[in-house]
């Protein structure tokens, strides 16, 4: 028995492309370690603005320290000269004068999750304002925590194996077929 020549051309097609979705990279197995992960983006920093006619501050909070940057709105040149003071929470936190318009305060302790109303008092000569902003603290993510599992990358994966085995089984029958022909026996 022959096989016609549309299924033989078919199953050479698809053998074809099981060898080709062979040499495609497998896809990602969270039960096997494949060496050091990247490492993750850096998260954002806690920060706050408050601003007014006269004066613009921006605090960066790393840890226990935080840093604060004052200049003027219309052309965002730092402020020389100035002192602040802070209340951060209802607590009063002394801020350090760090170069033109830098100042570093060091808080007791970390601050934990959650928004805290920060309310500073700025003097720079004959100029006094007072500012108001919301220092917005996010828990940090777990550490271990593992990715998803599946994904495309989990679909393709399967599609792509389901394909070879498909190419492999019509590889068989074709291989059969040609060897029962060549014997001269019946499939």
């Amino acid at each position: 028995m022959q096989l016609p020549a549309s299924l033989a051309r078919r199953g050479g097609a698809l053998a074809l492309c099981a060898l080709a979705a062979t040499a495609v990279p497998a896809a990602d197995d969270h039960g096997h370690d494949h060496g050091d992960a990247p490492a993750p983006a850096a998260a954002a920093l806690p920060r706050f603005t408050a601003e007014s006619e006269l004066f613009e501050l921006v605090g960066v909070l790393d840890g226990r320290r935080l840093t604060l940057y004052l200049d003027r709105p219309d052309d965002n040149s730092p402020v020389t000269g100035a002192r602040l003071e802070l209340d951060i929470g209802g607590t009063a936190v002394a801020a350090d004068p760090h170069g033109d318009g830098e100042f570093e305060a060091l808080l007791a302790a970390a601050p934990p999750p959650g928004v805290l109303p920060v309310t500073v008092t700025v003097v720079a000569g004959d100029e006094a304002d007072l500012l108001a902003g919301e220092l917005d603290i996010h828990a940090p993510a777990p550490a271990d925590e593992a990715p998803p599992a599946g994904g495309w990358r989990g679909a393709a994966g399967g599609a792509i194996a389901g394909l070879a085995a498909a190419g492999a089984l019509l590889w068989a029958a074709r291989r059969r077929a040609h060897r029962s022909l060549r014997a001269g026996g019946a499939a």
